[in-house]
C-alpha cells in the first residue's frame, strides 16, 4: 500500500530549516531521497520522462556503534549438478542438523561493481584480493510488507580467509522492486559513506549491476559449529545494458554446497561429501551469473560454471 499524502496544502520549509532537519532526527533515522522518472504520453504522441523526487526515512541499525572487527573465515565451495542437489540434501541432513532459526528461505542480493566490472574481473581471474558490496534481503518476492528489512554488505577475501561487514536498515518495501533496483535502492552517495564505516573506499564509482536470487538449506555440523549452506535455483537479472541479452531471471544449472568455518580442514562428518565426487571450487554466483548473461543464447555450457559443462 502507498501512503497518500494528507490533504490541504504542503507546508513550505526554509532553506534553514531544510539544513536542520538531519539534526532533529533520532540516531539511526536518516532521510532517502528516491528518484523515480514518470512517463507522460500527451495528445499528440510525444512521449517525454520527468522526473519525481520523494523523500523516504531510512532506519539503521547500530550505524554508530563501535563494534569489534568481523572474524576471519575460511569458505569453501562445492559446486554440484542438477542432479546431485537431492542427494547433497539427504546426505547433509544425515550428518547435520538443520539451521534451527532459519532452515531453508530465498535470498536475494543486489550487486554492485564499478562501470568496468573490476570486481568482476577480480574473481574470475582468480585474485588474491577480492571484495564485494551488495544489498541482500530475505524472503519472497511477493511479501506484502510495506517496509522491508535489508542488509548493506561487504565481502572481502584475502586468499582463502575472508571477512564480512554488514549493516541492518530497513526501507520502503517499493524500492526492493525493479525500477528502483537499477537505482541501487539507497542513493550512492549513502552507499558509499556506509562502506567508509567498514573501512573500505573504492577508487571508482559503484553501480548496481546485477540480481541474484536463490533458495538456501542451512545446516549446523555438530561437532564443531561449522555453517553449512546448499544453494540452488540461483536466478539472475542484469541491470546494466552490457553485459547481457536482456533476459529476466536467467536460471543456472546446478547448485553449491558452501562451508564457512575458521579451519581449512573439513570436519570429519562432512568428509562424506566425497561420495558425490565434488571439489572445491572457486565459484562465484556473481561471476557465474555474468558470465552467463554475457554467452551468446544457445550457447554450450552457458549455464554451466566456467571450465565445466553439465
Amino acid at each position: 500500500m502507498r501512503h497518500q499524502p494528507p490533504p490541504g496544502p504542503t507546508p513550505r520549509l526554509t532553506d534553514a530549516q531544510k539544513d536542520h532537519i538531519p539534526a532533529l532526527l533520532p540516531q539511526g533515522i536518516h532521510l532517502l531521497w528516491v528518484y523515480r522518472e514518470v512517463w507522460i504520453a500527451p495528445r499528440l504522441g510525444v512521449v517525454t520522462k520527468e522526473t519525481e523526487v520523494t523523500k523516504m526515512v531510512v532506519q539503521l541499525f547500530n550505524a554508530n556503534s563501535n563494534s569489534a572487527p568481523p572474524l576471519w573465515r575460511i569458505e569453501r565451495k562445492f559446486y554440484i549438478t542438477s542432479q546431485q542437489i537431492g542427494l547433497a540434501c539427504g546426505l547433509l541432513r544425515h550428518v547435520c542438523r538443520r539451521d534451527a532459526e532459519h532452515p531453508v528461505g530465498q535470498i536475494t542480493s543486489l550487486y554492485f561493481d564499478t562501470i568496468d566490472l573490476n570486481e568482476h574481473r577480480k574473481s574470475t581471474s582468480g585474485d588474491f584480493r577480492k571484495d564485494k558490496v551488495r544489498i541482500r534481503w530475505y524472503g519472497e518476492s511477493d511479501c506484502r510488507d510495506e517496509v522491508r528489512t535489508i542488509f548493506l554488505e561487504l565481502k572481502s577475501k584475502r586468499g582463502f580467509a575472508g571477512t564480512k561487514h554488514r549493516q541492518k536498515m530497513e526501507v520502503p518495501a517499493d524500492l526492493l522492486t525493479m525500477p528502483y533496483l537499477a537505482q541501487g535502492i539507497i542513493p550512492k552517495t549513502q552507499l558509499h559513506a556506509m562502506l567508509a564505516t567498514f573501512g573500505y573506499f573504492p577508487l571508482d564509482m559503484l553501480w548496481p549491476v546485477v540480481v541474484i536470487t536463490y533458495w538456501r538449506h542451512r545446516f549446523i555440523e555438530p561437532l564443531t559449529g561449522v555453517r553449512v549452506s546448499l544453494d540452488y535455483r540461483i536466478r539472475s537479472t542484469m541491470l546494466r545494458p552490457s553485459p547481457g541479452n536482456g533476459e529476466r531471471e536467467l536460471e543456472l544449472m546446478g547448485g553449491v554446497i558452501e562451508i564457512k568455518g575458521t579451519s581449512i580442514e573439513l570436519p570429519p562428518t562432512l568428509r562424506q561429501m566425497g561420495m558425490l565426487n565434488v571439489d572445491w571450487s572457486r565459484f562465484s554466483k556473481y561471476s557465474a551469473c555474468i558470465d552467463a548473461h554475457d554467452e551468446g543464447i544457445g550457447t554450450v555450457g552457458r549455464l554451466s560454471p566456467s571450465g565445466r559443462i553439465v
